[in-house]
């Protein structure tokens, strides 16, 4: 059974929640010390800005991990896995890989034109989006 819209919505922002958690903690440690600094006219703290690009790459770690490596070789993603969903090949029902994972994540560029790809699913017979037709993915129930 196909993946509703509203499933979809949710996986993502629950992999997005999930994979920018340190980014944010790294910007709640950044900032305060770049506003203070300003008041002085003297740079951010160091250990502020190392803290903060060493969470931004753990959490592009974490996005490569779970969109990429992990959807790729299992069909879902930390969203997925939590709303019961898997991306699956057409073709014959298997996971995608990693890199076509990957590929599918770029294709998504179209999706965000103006957002209708993103919609599509909503009445596309088979909830795809661009990405999904250009790769020939389907989001089902597990």
């Amino acid at each position: 059974m196909l993946a509703s819209w509203i499933q979809r919505v949710g996986a993502y922002l629950i992999d997005y929640l999930v994979g920018n958690i340190p980014l944010t903690i790294g910007y709640f440690i950044y900032v305060p010390s770049m506003m203070s600094a300003g008041t002085t006219g003297a740079p951010p703290s160091g250990g502020a800005q190392i803290a903060f690009y060493l969470l931004a790459l753990v959490s592009l770690g974490i996005n490569i991990w779970n969109r990429w490596f992990k959807q790729g070789t299992t069909g879902q993603s930390i969203g997925k896995q939590v709303l019961g969903l898997k991306l699956l090949r057409e073709a014959d029902g298997q996971p995608i890989g990693p890199l076509m994972a990957f590929v599918r994540d770029i294709c998504h560029i179209l999706d965000g034109i103006c957002f209708i790809g993103y919609l599509f699913p909503l009445w596309d017979a088979k909830r795809q989006t661009f990405a999904d037709k250009i790769i020939s993915t389907l989001v089902v129930k597990a």
